[in-house]
C-alpha cells in the first residue's frame, strides 16, 4: 500500500539536439528543449555544398538544400517543433544564419540576433526575394531579456564575445536546472581593434548562479596556442603594406568580407598610402552595407563598392591604367569559385596580373578538404603570373586550446558539449577537459548531427 500511493516524482529533463555542427565544420544549429518549450539556437549553412549549388546555379529552396546536405536536417525535431518558441542566432557568419530565411518560418517563433546580424540577415532575404512571417528582434550586445514560453518567461543573455566578425554573442538561457550556454564561435581578445571586448563579468556572474551545459567551440581545441589579439593581425598588415618597396604596383588585399575589425585596418592603412579604397564583389558589399546600416562603420562610408558584373569591370579598367593609385580589396582567398579573385587567376576579368604586384591573403582556409582543394588550384594559377604573393597575413578567430581552458575555468559549467566538427575537431577538446576533470560520458558528451543528449 505504501508503494501504491507513495507520489512518482519525476525529475524534469533538459534535452539538447545536436541538430548540425557536430559531424562537420558548418551547419550549425542546436536546439535546447525544456518540457514544454524549447529554443534554437542558430541555423547555418554548409558552405562547400552552398559553393557547389552556386556553381550549377541552382535556385535555393529548403528541398533542394537538404537534398545536398547544405543546411541542418531539422526534421529529427520534428516531433517538437510546437515547442519552439525562440530562434537565437550568435553572430553574422553564414554557417550559422544562412539556412534562416529557408527554415526559420516552419516554426512560429520570433529571431533574435544583434543588430549587425540582423542586417546581414535582412540582405540575405533581399538576395533570395523571402519576406519571413516570423519578427526580428535586434539585441545590443550585452542585453538581458525575456522571451515567452507556454506558461512561464525565459531570461536570455546575448554575452558580447570576440570573434571574427562584429558583434558575436555568447547566448545564454536561464532554466531551473542553470543555465545553458551557447558559445560557438569565438576567441578570447581583451584588446580588439573594433568592437568591445569579451564579457567576462556577465560570464562570471552567470557561472556563480550555475552553468548546467556549455556548448563550446572546439574548432582549433588541438592546437596548442593562446589565439592571438586582432591588433596583431594589424601590425601583420602594416608590415606588409606600409614597408613593401615597390609602391607603384598594383596592391590587392584578400579577406574575410564579414571580418569588419579587419577591413577598418586595411582602410586605414590605405588612406596612409594615399591610395583609393575599392572593395569588390557583392559579399564585400552585403557586410560593408550590413555594418554601415548597422551604424558601428562610419569608416567605410567613403569606400568605393563595385558590387555587380559592369561595375567591376570598369572600376577595374581603371586600376589596369594607375595601379599605383588604388587598394584592392576583394573576396577569393578560400578559392571560391565565381569570386574576384578567382576569376582573375582565370584571366576573366580585364586585370593582368604581373610580377610587381603585391597580392596580400589577409586570411587562412577555412579546414575543409574541397576549401584547400580549391585554394591550391586558385594558387597554382596565380603563382604563373609571378606577383608578390604575402601568405596568412592574419590572425584566427578561433579560441586555441589555451583559451578554450580559461573560458572552462570561467564557465565552470556542469556538462561540456563540444561543437563546430566532427571528431577530429571535438576529440581535442575532450582530452583538455579530461584533464580538468570531466569525464567522457559522464561530464563531456561528444555528439553527432542529429543526437539527443538528455540532462
Amino acid at each position: 500500500l505504501k508503494t501504491l500511493f507513495t507520489p512518482i516524482l519525476v525529475d524534469k529533463m533538459v534535452k539538447i539536439h545536436t541538430v548540425g555542427g557536430f559531424s562537420e565544420v558548418g551547419m550549425n544549429m542546436v536546439v535546447v528543449e525544456l518540457e514544454e518549450d524549447a529554443f534554437i539556437f542558430d541555423e547555418g549553412f554548409f558552405l562547400p555544398a552552398i559553393v557547389s549549388m552556386q556553381e550549377r546555379d541552382k535556385v535555393m529552396t529548403e528541398r533542394r538544400l537538404k537534398s545536398v546536405g547544405a543546411i541542418p536536417n531539422d526534421d529529427v525535431i520534428n516531433k517538437i517543433r510546437h515547442k519552439v518558441r525562440a530562434q537565437f542566432i550568435s553572430h553574422a557568419h553564414l554557417d550559422h544564419v544562412g539556412a534562416i530565411p529557408f527554415m526559420s518560418d516552419k516554426y512560429n517563433a520570433p529571431i533574435y540576433g544583434t543588430p549587425f546580424t540582423v542586417e546581414v540577415l535582412d540582405s540575405l532575404l533581399a538576395d533570395n526575394d523571402i519576406v519571413l512571417k516570423n519578427q526580428i528582434f535586434p539585441i545590443k550586445p550585452n542585453t538581458t531579456f525575456f522571451v515567452q514560453g507556454k506558461n512561464k518567461k525565459y531570461k536570455v543573455d546575448f554575452i558580447n564575445i570576440t570573434h571574427s566578425t562584429a558583434q558575436s554573442s555568447f547566448i545564454a538561457i536561464h532554466t531551473p536546472k542553470g543555465a545553458i550556454l551557447y558559445g560557438n564561435d569565438f576567441k578570447l581578445d581583451d584588446t580588439p581593434t573594433f568592437g568591445l571586448r569579451p564579457n567576462y563579468r556577465r560570464l562570471k556572474e552567470i557561472a556563480k548562479e550555475g552553468v548546467l551545459a556549455f556548448v563550446v567551440d572546439a574548432l582549433y581545441s588541438g592546437s596548442e596556442r593562446k589565439t592571438p589579439s586582432e591588433k596583431i593581425a594589424k601590425v601583420l598588415l602594416e608590415e606588409v603594406l606600409l614597408t613593401i618597396q615597390n609602391r607603384n604596383a598594383g596592391m590587392i588585399v584578400t579577406t574575410f568580407s564579414s571580418h569588419i575589425a579587419r577591413l577598418k585596418s586595411i582602410v586605414e592603412f590605405g588612406k596612409k598610402l594615399n591610395r583609393e579604397l575599392i572593395f569588390l564583389g557583392r559579399s564585400m558589399n552585403k557586410y560593408s552595407k550590413a555594418a554601415i546600416n548597422a551604424g558601428i562603420a562610419p569608416f567605410l562610408k567613403d569606400v568605393r563598392i563595385a558590387t555587380y558584373r559592369r561595375q567591376v569591370e570598369k572600376a577595374l579598367h581603371q586600376i589596369e591604367r594607375k595601379r599605383k593609385d588604388y587598394l584592392v580589396v576583394c573576396t577569393g582567398h578560400q578559392g571560391e569559385p565565381g569570386s574576384i579573385l578567382e576569376r582573375l587567376s582565370r584571366h576573366q576579368l580585364p586585370f593582368k596580373l604581373n610580377r610587381d604586384d603585391n597580392l596580400i591573403f589577409s586570411s587562412s582556409v577555412i579546414p575543409t578538404e574541397i576549401n584547400k582543394e580549391q585554394f591550391a588550384k586558385m594558387g597554382a594559377r596565380l603563382k604563373k603570373h609571378k606577383p608578390r604573393i604575402f601568405r596568412d597575413v592574419h590572425v584566427s578567430g578561433h579560441a586555441g586550446r589555451e583559451d578554450l581552458r580559461d573560458i572552462m575555468n570561467i564557465v565552470n559549467p556542469r556538462h561540456v558539449i563540444p561543437a563546430h566538427g566532427g571528431l577530429d575537431k571535438t576529440e581535442p577538446m575532450a582530452d583538455l577537459v579530461s584533464e580538468m576533470g570531466y569525464h567522457l560520458g559522464k561530464q563531456c558528451h561528444l555528439m553527432g548531427d542529429g543526437k539527443v543528449l538528455k540532462l
